[in-house]
């Protein structure tokens, strides 16, 4: 009977043994555990990228135009300046113009960022009704200049109700815009839409009336080009039809020698450019990279204003607004800290 407890105290200590050696043991393991750990994550080396995603990551496409146009040389202009290697890389892509850049950034792979004409949006709208949320403005870049440019018998707009009228191939700028300045000015014509330098040939032979070019001064085919006496530019006059979307222009002597006589003006209209970019979710990757492109576009637009480049940029003002559209966030927040440290400085 007296035995009874110590044998109960021995069993007690027998089966508790095992616990008590675990309870000793678990900070021992844990430290094992974590050294093994940290050597695993020392030995383990995430690959270096490949050249297909280093060149990807800071690449932006950004569609021009035509290669006879005004914005594709613009482009590349933009690409020489921002090019910072792999931390970026624009590439200038030749499209079929502004217009049918609206439709690029909304459905081309690769495309950032565009230059469009202001009216391209008119026809969005009804395709599109939320197409003011899908784009954004970066800059107001220059205007486009309506070139209406006739035989030697057309010597008013009235006089081309019912002729030919070359608006250049679908999808530019003049075929687009063309007949709708047209219809607002009231001018029946037959509409052709072929290459121009098929269109001028034509006008030459008298089988062409009038080519309607849309694109920003001076236009090469009119520089370079040689036309008998008597071709010249149609005057267009400014009013409240043309005001929703368009500015007043001219052409002149400096930018036409060759048809236009010194100190003499041709009245015209503008079409507004604009660089803008689809309208990225602000934690994705594509808006990451035009954001690091507004920055070194804004920052380096001092350098596009060098004589080295097209006397455009002289005249850009990075705050201008574009009617319609509400501005890139990345531009808006760029612009707002450079006035805040420009007027800290003061």
């Amino acid at each position: 009977m007296n035995r009874c407890p110590g044998l109960r105290m021995l069993l007690l200590v027998v089966a508790l043994a095992p616990l008590l050696l675990a309870a000793q043991s678990s900070p021992v393991d844990a430290r094992t555990k974590q050294v093994r750990t940290h050597h695993t994550r020392a030995e383990r080396h995430d690959p270096p990228p490949t050249p297909k995603e280093t060149i990807n990551a800071w690449t932006v496409g950004l569609a021009g135009g035509l290669l006879e146009g005004a914005p594709i040389r613009l482009a590349a202009e933009i690409s020489r300046v921002v090019d910072d290697g792999n931390n970026l890389h624009v590439l200038p892509v030749v499209t079929r113009g502004p217009t049918e850049n609206v439709n690029s950034l909304l459905y081309l792979r690769g495309i950032d960022a565009a230059m469009i004409n202001s009216d391209s949006l008119d026809e969005y709208k009804s395709q599109i009704p939320d197409i003011q949320r899908k784009l954004a403005y970066v800059l107001n870049l220059f205007p486009s200049e309506l070139h209406i440019f006739v035989r030697p018998e057309i010597q008013s707009l009235n006089d081309l109700v019912g002729k030919k009228v070359n608006f250049n191939t679908l999808g530019t700028a003049a075929a687009y815009s063309g007949p709708l300045i047209f219809s607002r000015l009231g001018l029946d014509v037959e509409k052709i839409f072929i290459p121009h330098q098929v269109a001028l040939e034509q006008m030459r032979k008298g089988e062409m009336a009038a080519v309607v070019f849309i694109t920003s001064k001076p236009v090469d085919a009119f520089v370079r080009g040689r036309f008998e006496a008597g071709f010249k530019f149609l005057p267009v006059p400014y009013n409240s039809r043309l005001e929703d979307y368009y500015l007043p222009a001219t052409l002149e002597a400096t930018d036409y020698p060759g048809l236009i006589k010194q100190g003499e003006r041709v009245a015209t209209i503008a079409v507004p450019t604009a660089l803008v970019a689809f309208n990225w979710p602000t934690n994705s990757n594509r808006y990451e990279r035009v954001a690091r492109f507004i920055d070194h576009l804004f920052s380096r637009i001092d350098k596009l204003q060098a004589p080295a480049f097209d006397p455009k940029w002289k005249s850009i003002n990075l705050a201008a607004a574009v009617p319609g559209l509400a501005r890139f966030p990345a531009a808006q927040t760029w612009i707002d800290s450079h006035v805040r440290a420009t007027r800290a400085s003061q």
